[in-house]
């Protein structure tokens, strides 16, 4: 039987958020191609990751274990994807949009001879759709090879639910080529606090936080929720915070249940990034600011008077 296969994403033994939102692509593109989905595992010592989706609503996992892929590098991974869509006759061959997928997905499309798209966020049987200009105009596109390969904007769909009954999980035989790259060490930024792409809250700083210092009562707001802090670029290109913040069209894309956008006009790049969170809170001086027109309640009053009362009030409503 034919198959759309999603592959997975983990970091550190445990899976990561956007698999599911991009499981949830796979669920809808297998039944409108009357394909079973299966989802790929690639990794080493990985049967935690493989147990996280059991209930997925996969037919398969298929996990691709040796020690050779226990790092990430775009050749090794890519070959071991395209291998496994080769043995499970893929019709679709999708991963999340995220810095992996950007990087190995168009490897995977030449492994296949595949025409690519990216940043899906809808199928209808035969054609995809994907934001353009900072999700102001939409393509629809036509992709007219046998195989199909995509990323999928993972905001756009809600995360896969357990079900009822466990997928069959299956070991991939493979044959890891020889490659130009290795792997030599990952500097990982560390912090208490999660990755803005998997935390439900996400209070974001942007210009009017005025300086890195002044970014503590973003940070201890976030704390409160048990969240993660944002930035826009303007507050990344001053070097008040790391990069790894930045939320919008050229930093990350978040979907949280909760996002404050605190001291940030919300120019269209900065709405790309965040514009499909659940609620919206916008916190801003200038009442003409465009993060108004997509929040779900607007403050205009000064982040710093405002910013550290909300954080009194939660901290007494939860003592």
């Amino acid at each position: 039987m034919s198959s759309v296969c999603i592959i997975a994403e983990h970091q550190n033994g445990k899976l990561k958020k956007s698999t599911l939102n991009a499981i949830t692509f796979g669920k809808d593109a297998a039944e409108k191609l009357g394909a079973e989905l299966c989802v790929v595992v690639i990794g080493h010592e990985i049967s935690g990751v493989a147990d996280e989706l059991k209930k997925s609503g996969a037919s398969k996992i298929i996990i691709a274990d040796d020690a050779c892929l226990e790092n990430y590098t775009a050749e090794q991974w890519a070959h071991v994807a395209a291998e496994a869509a080769q043995k499970y006759d893929a019709m679709l061959v999708g991963m999340a949009s995220g810095t992996t997928g950007k990087d190995m997905m168009p490897r995977v499309a030449v492994k296949l001879n595949a025409g690519m798209g990216s940043d899906i966020i809808e199928f209808d049987g035969t054609t995809f759709k994907r934001g353009m200009w900072a999700g102001n105009a939409l393509a629809t596109i036509e992709i007219t090879t046998p195989v199909k390969v995509v990323t999928i904007q993972t905001t756009a769909f809600a995360a896969a639910e357990p079900v009822e009954g466990e997928s069959v999980l299956e070991q991939l035989d493979i044959s890891l080529p020889q490659t130009k790259t290795r792997f030599v060490e990952m500097r990982e930024t560390v912090s208490e606090r999660p990755d803005p792409t998997e935390a439900g809250v996400v209070i974001t700083g942007g210009r009017g936080v005025n300086g890195a210092e002044n970014f503590k009562i973003i940070e201890r707001l976030a704390d409160i929720f048990g969240g993660a802090v944002g930035a826009t670029r303007a507050a990344v290109d001053a070097g008040w915070v790391p990069n790894d913040l930045q939320i919008g069209q050229t930093g990350k894309m978040v979907a949280p249940d909760l996002y404050v956008a605190a001291g940030l006009s919300g120019s269209i790049q900065h709405q790309a990034g965040m514009k499909n969170s659940k609620v919206i809170v916008a916190i801003n001086k200038d009442e003409e600011a465009p993060i108004f027109q997509i929040a779900d309640f607007g403050i205009v009053a000064d982040l710093f008077k405002v910013i550290p009362e909300m954080s009194d009030l939660l901290e007494k409503e939860m003592s």
